[in-house]
């Protein structure tokens, strides 16, 4: 019991000050935000939670998708799966021809029930052009929402 109650300021403090409140509820242990593109802060947080002998972590990383590259931080949606590319100018060169592509026939599809209900929306999670919902979104920019991804948080 005494542990338990010792351990309430500290969390108290941890989830004013940096969030996680939610993941503590959840039974993790949470760590963060840290600056992933910082390695020097990184390691050691990474070592000690992998000595830690409480568990479970949750280590909340944050980066910048494509950081460091400047083809991807341009246009970070384009370099999730890439065909093989020009490292210097970051021009993929196009696949060969083959079946319609899944987010093509998905966005064309959506796009076609978007018109016949107006009560459908979309949403991605920062890659529009890989599920097809950019389809969508030029059909229906107010109905379709980004709301990002984890990565950004």
């Amino acid at each position: 019991p005494f542990h338990h109650a010792a351990r309430k300021p500290d969390e108290f403090a941890r989830g004013m000050t940096m969030g996680g409140t939610l993941f503590e509820e959840l039974g993790f242990y949470y760590v963060g935000p840290i600056d992933g593109h910082n390695l020097d802060h990184l390691i050691p947080v990474l070592e000690n939670v992998r000595d830690a002998e409480e568990g479970p972590i949750l280590v909340h990383v944050v980066t910048k998708k494509g950081k460091g590259y400047a083809p991807a931080e341009a246009a970070a949606d384009k370099y999730h799966g890439v065909q093989k590319f020009d490292v210097i100018t970051g021009t993929q060169a196009k696949a060969p021809p083959g079946p319609p592509q899944y987010q093509n026939v998905f966005g064309d599809q959506l796009v076609k029930e978007g018109e016949r209900d107006p009560t459908i929306v979309a949403i991605t999670a920062a890659m529009p052009s890989g599920t097809g919902v950019d389809r969508f979104a030029k059909a229906f920019p107010d109905r379709t929402f980004d709301v990002g991804i984890a990565e950004q948080h």
